[in-house]
């Protein structure tokens, strides 16, 4: 297929087999967990989603590097940073052990630096993001099923700011003293525990206005929802307004401090 990573085709067959790695985590559901060395759960569901992805990337983008979570645990990185696909097989894998719903498969596809496509899927819920260009869209679709499958598929945006205030989203697994003070200084209306990548998806569908983080973490966890936050009209910089850059692998991938918001909050000068 081709290496074009805002092709509309290659989008939706990335939807498909997100949906596809949906599935295989579904059926591990209420399942065991291990603790890895990093000191982060990991589950056999972990495992199962990122199989699937893997053998459908090598189909669909055979000769693009691949970053993925369980395969960086055990020693495997990319060779090449300049184009790479970003793959998250379940992002917030303690909401999946805790059986909440918020967890999602995410696969971004990162060039030269920065995150120009992504898909993310919640197989619990039902839903799936997909974001490139100047468009996003979200859609319902089963675990398992292909995209075409797919209802209520929509373009969406990110959504003026509120009268009563902003409606932030805040880590359920991960808070920290940093980002509330953040949201202290900014006439935050409402605060909301959210886990996973999860959050940027509904800044993107215009359910919430802001989430920030003030901790480390990894490209995968976060590329493939960059992409679709952009795509919807929102933004995803440090907390100076600086880019995001991706494909650091001398910090093992590691990035900066964050600020995910939409456009009418990053506009109305609230970072």
């Amino acid at each position: 297929m081709s290496t074009d990573f805002t092709d509309a085709r290659l989008l939706d067959a990335l939807g498909t087999l997100a949906s596809t790695a949906g599935a295989a985590i579904m059926a591990h559901y209420g399942g065991a967990s291990s603790i890895k060395s990093d000191g982060s759960p990991v589950t056999a569901a972990d495992h199962a989603a990122e199989q699937v992805i893997l053998a459908g990337l090598a189909g669909l983008l055979p000769e693009v590097p691949v970053l993925a979570e369980e395969a960086a645990a055990a020693g495997r990185w990319p060779a090449s940073t300049r184009m790479l696909v970003a793959v998250d097989p379940l992002d917030g894998t303690r909401e999946f052990i805790s059986q909440n719903g918020e967890f999602t498969v995410n696969i971004g596809l990162i060039a030269d630096g920065r995150p120009v496509a992504g898909v993310v899927f919640a197989p619990a819920l039902s839903r799936l993001w997909l974001g490139a260009g100047s468009k996003a869209e979200a859609m319902e679709l089963p675990p398992g099923a292909p995209i075409s499958a797919a209802t209520r598929r929509r373009t969406i945006r990110t959504r003026p700011l509120p009268a009563g205030g902003p409606v932030a989203l805040v880590s359920r697994s991960h808070p920290d003293a940093a980002t509330s003070a953040y949201y202290a200084g900014r006439g935050i209306g409402e605060q909301r525990p959210v886990g996973s990548s999860l959050k940027y998806t509904l800044i993107a569908e215009g359910e919430a206005d802001v989430s920030a983080r003030f901790a480390s973490i990894t490209e995968w966890d976060i590329a493939a929802a960059h992409a679709v936050l952009a795509a919807a009209g929102g933004e995803m910089t440090q907390p100076d307004g600086a880019p995001l850059v991706y494909g650091r692998a001398e910090r093992q991938f590691r990035t900066d401090h964050f600020i995910a918001c939409s456009g009418a909050y990053a506009a109305a000068g609230r970072r």
